[in-house]
């Protein structure tokens, strides 16, 4: 989402132990700008937020409100066209009594994009913990769930069906013979919260009918509130949605491409295709390492790179402010990432995020008779320290780390989604990822990889699929991750 739009999360803080908080309203939780919280969210979930994040406290209790309904929904909405990431965090789960659904529609009538991100129901939860099941094979095959705020007014109900599917007639007839009556809004969710989330909306009359195709798993949901899905559905508007993602990046770098594509709507398959392994000989990074402060110039082409240099540097008792003298030359965001996560800065970052970028930069007058370090993987394009070398620098070239292919028990997940047609979109973020991805294929690489849409992340990437006869569809103006995927983005929605 763009961040000039600004964007409303109303995330579930759980029923009160911070550790039944869920990893997506942690995800959420720690981008927000501005966070607006009950009086039931515990003040440990409260401080997950960062530090500069604006606090907003709009709890209610029987004595005291802080502000009306109306008043919490137009400040999300104003908070949100400023351009900030807000998180409404409710006790419970935002759909479940927490008034989530009015705020979700008043977001809807603004045009504020928002998720909704479910929490652990003390509905659920504290009986559990209180060694209560709320069904059981032998006592109880359902149960209800009211508010006690008005006990006086007859009950509207939301009727849940679980594992229904195979009757459901016969579930469609008990519910009319409890009082549900025909011509309630009904529907049926079909893997629910997945890419594949499929909805069918009729009646309670007519929804076996119109659900006659849909099968298991799925939930019935009858009641007045499933007219509301006009307006709040927001899960399958999403971007992304409906569409499986292969993600090729290496197991410990693949996290940040699927929290972002997930973000979107997309559901995720990670086949990490690298494996990092530590160099053949350990000694000329150890050597480059102890003496990293003589050097004018360090030359970075991957977070790899930086992090094997900066295990050495520790490995040495060195630490970043040996590096205060040198000049610092960084390949991408990505790189310069890994940098800040050790507190140093690139001095410079080409635009161009390639070998080619750097070499604009370090030009002859600048770098003859330099002394120049390369730290970066065992195989790697030779053009960087071949020029740095043909104008006059001093470099050292050192093996940092080697890229290998991970186990079968590590790709096996990826295979078999590609083999069972579970993919839509293949993305490769280095011309290694796809190299790898062809090796373990094998003969299969052809007919695995037809019919999806390929995503490079940049003309070194492309140029390697298509040498391994891997059309590729897409690839971003800018050589970055959220680049790629907004490229990923504009692509479908034509």
């Amino acid at each position: 989402m763009p961040k000039s739009q600004g964007v409303v999360f109303l995330v579930g803080a759980g029923p009160g132990a911070p550790d039944l908080f869920t990893l997506r309203g942690q995800d959420r939780l720690g981008r927000a700008e501005v966070v607006v919280y009950d009086d039931l969210c515990p003040a440990d979930l409260v401080a997950l937020a960062p530090g500069e994040a604006e606090r907003i406290y709009v709890g209610k209790r029987e004595d005291r409100k802080t502000l009306e309904q109306d008043e919490i929904c137009d400040l999300l909405v104003r908070r949100a066209r400023q351009g900030k990431t807000v998180v409404r965090l409710k006790g419970g789960d935002p759909f479940v009594f927490g008034r989530g659904g009015e705020e979700a529609e008043a977001l809807a009538a603004a045009g504020v994009p928002f998720e909704v991100v479910p929490g652990i129901s003390s509905v659920v939860a504290a009986p559990a913990f209180a060694g209560i099941p709320l069904t059981h094979r032998e006592h109880a095959d359902g149960f209800e769930v009211i508010s006690g705020h008005q006990p006086d007014t007859p009950p509207r109900l939301t009727a849940v069906v679980l594992m229904g599917m195979r009757r459901l007639a016969d579930n469609v007839e008990l519910l009319r013979r409890r009082g549900y009556a025909g011509d309630l809004p009904a529907a049926v969710v079909r893997r629910g919260t997945t890419a594949r989330q499929q909805t069918v909306v009729a009646t309670l009359d007519t929804i076996a009918e119109a659900a006659a195709g849909v099968g298991s798993p799925a939930v019935l949901v009858v009641g007045t509130v499933v007219g509301l899905r006009a307006r709040i559905a927001w899960a399958e508007s999403m971007p992304l949605f409906g569409q499986r993602v292969l993600v090729t990046r290496a197991r410990h770098q693949a996290a940040e491409t699927c929290r972002l594509l997930e973000s979107l709507g997309a559901e995720t398959v990670s086949m990490p295709t690298i494996a990092i392994e530590p160099p053949r000989d350990p000694e000329p990074l150890r050597q480059a390492a102890d003496a990293v402060a003589e050097y004018d110039y360090l030359v970075l082409t991957s977070a790899n790179g930086v992090e094997a240099l900066f295990q050495a540097m520790n490995a040495q008792g060195v630490d970043s402010r040996a590096l205060a003298g040198v000049c610092i030359c960084a390949i991408g965001p990505g790189t310069s990432k890994a940098l800040a996560a050790h507190g140093v800065r690139a001095d410079l970052e080409p635009e161009d995020h390639r070998a080619e970028g750097i070499l604009e930069l370090l030009d002859e007058a600048r770098i003859r008779g330099k002394r120049v370090l390369l730290p970066r993987a065992a195989v790697a394009r030779e053009i960087l320290p071949e020029t740095l070398r043909a104008r006059g620098a001093q470099l050292d070239l050192v093996e940092a780390y080697r890229t290998g292919i991970p186990g079968e028990d590590e790709t096996a997940r990826g295979v078999a989604a590609l083999q069972g047609g579970q993919v839509e979109v293949i993305t490769f973020t280095s011309a290694s990822t796809a190299q790898n991805y062809a090796a373990i294929l094998g003969d299969q690489l052809g007919p695995l990889t037809a019919g999806k849409v390929v995503v490079a992340i940049g003309p070194i990437t492309r140029d390697a699929c298509l040498e391994l006869g891997i059309k590729v569809d897409l690839m971003p103006p800018k050589y970055t991750l959220p680049a790629m995927v907004e490229t990923l983005v504009e692509f479908l929605k034509q």
